[in-house]
């Protein structure tokens, strides 16, 4: 186990493998992945540097085709700029230098002591949950230059009301939702929807 005495105690490195939060030049996370990535099999380094992530979530987003119809579109989104997570053993020491020196890396975010004598600082397993959580998370976050009025009609193109058009009587922008008063079978139902159920009427 790694030690330093650092003012006056001793910090110790944990020997076993814990995640840590690494900065690196914002946009750049993915080269610098791919570089540390082929860096650790280079030197093997696999039992110290087990995994690196930039932390993304899929999201979806309605984008306006030319001919003015909507279109649903996945894409991946990194929700963590100029950060990456590196799961790794740092008692070996070449492991730290080699984060370090990677193009793109800045250096690890949370660290004790300064200078030579810094040591990165393992993340708590909450805040470790709560990234991972949210990257294999399936809730859908709707991002979109379309706004809805009250009173309009929208068309439905996706779940068990597919093809039906109702009215909008309630806008929820910031759960991306709206109540729909469709008609089924000549009688008016309320019907909540996500706004990528739903796209605007000609």
């Amino acid at each position: 186990m790694a030690k330093r005495e650092i003012e006056g105690s001793t910090y110790q490195i944990p020997n076993e493998a814990r995640w840590y939060v690494v900065r690196s030049i914002s946009g750049q996370e993915k080269n610098a992945k791919t570089y540390l990535e082929k860096e650790v099999e280079i030197q093997g380094l696999q039992d110290s540097i087990i995994q690196v992530m930039t932390p993304t979530e899929k999201v979806y987003q309605i984008r306006k085709l030319k001919d003015g119809k909507t279109k649903k579109v996945a894409v991946e989104r990194n929700f963590f700029p100029g950060y990456m997570l590196v799961e790794a053993n740092l008692t070996n020491g070449e492991a730290i230098h080699t984060i370090k020196n990677i193009p793109g890396i800045i250096g690890f975010l949370d660290v004790e002591g300064e200078g030579q004598n810094a040591l990165p600082r393992p993340m708590r397993e909450a805040e470790v949950d709560r990234i991972l959580g949210r990257m294999a998370g399936e809730e859908d976050e709707v991002k979109h230059d379309i706004t809805f009025v009250l009173g309009e009609t929208i068309k439905v193109i996706d779940g068990a009301f597919n093809g039906f058009t109702g009215t909008v009587e309630e806008i929820f922008d910031e759960k991306k939702k709206l109540n729909v008063m469709v008609k089924i079978f000549g009688r008016s139902t309320p019907v909540e929807l996500n706004y990528v159920q739903v796209e605007k009427m000609e």
